[in-house]
C-alpha cells in the first residue's frame, strides 16, 4: 500500500510492560470509533510494514494500549517507540457535515462569506476547549474555532471549507 492511500492515524509513544504492549497517541475524533481495528501499517526505515492487532484498549490523554501479533516482549517492542501509525482510508468512519480529519484538510481552500477567499488551511489546532482552524494567509496565519455557528460546510470534491466568520475575528489577524 502506498502513504497517499493511508491516513496518518498517530504516533508510538512508548513500551508498556514486558509483553510487548505498545502506547499509541492517537487522534481523539478517531480513537473511539476504531477500537474494532484489525491491523495498521507502522513505518519503519521509510517502509510501511502491516501489523495485526491482538488488544487494543483505550486509555486516558488520547491514547490507546495496543498488542500487537508477532511483538511477545519488550525487546521486540522497544524498535517500534516513534513509529508512524496509518490505517486505509477506506476503513475510516466517514465524515458528516463539518466532521474534520487534520491530515485531510491540509491545503483545502477557505471561502469566507464576507470576505470570499481567505486563504488555504495548513493545519488543525488541538485546544482543550475546542479545536481551530489554522489559515494561512498572506504570509499570516489566522486561526478560526471549528464551530458549526462558523464553519456551515465543506466540499471535499473541490477541497474546500465555506464559513461564515463572526465580524472582525479575521481582521484581528491582518
Amino acid at each position: 500500500m502506498k502513504q497517499d492511500e493511508l491516513f496518518l492515524l498517530g504516533k508510538i509513544v512508548r513500551t508498556f510492560g514486558s509483553k510487548g504492549e505498545l502506547v499509541f497517541q492517537v487522534d481523539t475524533e478517531i480513537l473511539s470509533r476504531i477500537i474494532k481495528l484489525e491491523s495498521v501499517f507502522l513505518k519503519i526505515n521509510e517502509n510501511l510494514i502491516p501489523f495485526f492487532i491482538e488488544l487494543i484498549q483505550p486509555r486516558p490523554k488520547n491514547q490507546a494500549l495496543v498488542k500487537l501479533m508477532d511483538i511477545d516482549t519488550s525487546e521486540d517492542a522497544s524498535p517500534l517507540a516513534g513509529c508512524e501509525i496509518y490505517i486505509p482510508h477506506a476503513i475510516l468512519p466517514k465524515q458528516k457535515g463539518t466532521k474534520l480529519y487534520s491530515q485531510d484538510i491540509a491545503g483545502y481552500s477557505v471561502r469566507d462569506a464576507n470576505r470570499g477567499n481567505t486563504g488555504i488551511v495548513s493545519k488543525i489546532i488541538e485546544m482543550p476547549q475546542q479545536f481551530l482552524l489554522a489559515i494561512e494567509f498572506n504570509g499570516k496565519e489566522i486561526l478560526v474555532p471549528i464551530v458549526d455557528e462558523i464553519v456551515k460546510s465543506i466540499d471535499h470534491k473541490t477541497k474546500t471549507i465555506y464559513m461564515e466568520a463572526p465580524e472582525g475575528l479575521i481582521e484581528l489577524y491582518l
